[in-house]
């Protein structure tokens, strides 16, 4: 992402049917309106029978993997993390993560994961501080296949788990914004959740907001707190963690949110928090390609 851009950075064209059956393609030149709006817009004007990306080498190798450390060190590994991330060149991707460890210990970790998509010498040597802190209780970061990188948290998201997510973006991850995290997942029962910390910078956060329907294009942190539990007796207390947690980091909050994790239940029109002064371009598109809004199974932007 720091180094490419996003998905939707990365699209060329896509071939859109339309509710009143149409099928268009969109690209720079043909439908360019309908192409700006769902390059962030998702699903709201129709369904993409085909998407044509462009694509770049990385790897086979890179550096990633994660280093992991007791979850009573964490103010110091979220401060590490912090720094790392100010530092951070295009090629480097972070995300700190708070998990349970998976060998039935029950201890609670503070872990950061990265990847590096240059050499793996640049690599190695833009992780190094993190690898340098310790000692962890785990240091899987080093040299991996990209592929191996891409799927290190699927165990992670058990099919089947229940799952209940509140996420928004903060500009600034201040030392009190790090200890309300810390504390929040001290109190987490379930040994299934999490709280991800997603650094945002580097390409996606240079494109213009008006360049795409996409408005999160600020560099900072986006803080996922993920409820897993798999007994649905169960679910009024872990939902209710996520909720009190979500509302103990409400100050820290910036006015952006990254619309792939608003969850069902949000109030207001989301829509409007996540399009931002794209919102007002993104209803006139969708009264013209989509008037009686068919397609309202997302994040909807309501026709005006």
């Amino acid at each position: 992402m720091p180094k490419y851009g996003l998905a939707l950075d990365n699209l060329r064209s896509a071939e859109v049917v339309l509710a009143d059956g149409r099928v268009l393609r969109a690209s720079a030149d043909e439908h360019a309106d309908l192409f700006w709006a769902i390059r962030g817009g998702g699903g709201n004007f129709g369904i993409a029978a085909s998407l044509e990306y462009d694509v770049h080498p990385v790897g086979p190798i890179i550096t990633g993997g994660l280093v992991a450390h007791p979850l009573a060190r964490a103010v110091d590994v979220m401060s590490l993390y912090r720094e790392a991330c100010a530092a951070a060149p295009d090629e480097l991707m972070l995300v700190a993560g708070f998990l349970t460890a998976p060998d039935g210990s029950g201890q609670k970790l503070n872990g950061i994961l990265a990847a590096h998509s240059g050499t793996v010498a640049d690599g190695e040597a833009a992780v190094r501080p993190i690898k340098r802190f310790g000692p962890p209780v785990m240091d899987a970061m080093g040299p991996i296949p990209y592929c191996t990188q891409n799927s290190l948290l699927d165990g992670a998201f058990p099919k089947g788990a229940l799952n209940y997510w509140k996420a928004q973006f903060v500009t600034d991850l201040s030392s009190e914004c790090i200890r309300t995290i810390v504390d929040a997942f001290g109190r987490a029962e379930s040994p299934m959740s999490q709280i991800v910390v997603e650094h945002f910078h580097g390409a996606a956060s240079r494109v213009a907001v008006d360049s795409t329907a996409c408005a999160l294009r600020v560099s900072g942190f986006n803080i996922v707190i993920i409820a897993q539990w798999t007994d649905p007796r169960e679910s009024d207390r872990h939902i209710g963690w996520a909720r009190d947690t979500y509302t103990a980091l409400s100050p820290f909050f910036a006015g952006t949110r990254y619309v792939n994790y608003l969850d069902n239940d949000e109030t207001g029109d989301p829509a409007a928090i996540v399009y931002g002064r794209n919102y007002a371009r993104l209803r006139e598109l969708k009264t013209k390609y989509d008037p009686d809004n068919f397609f309202n199974a997302n994040v909807n932007i309501r026709p005006r």
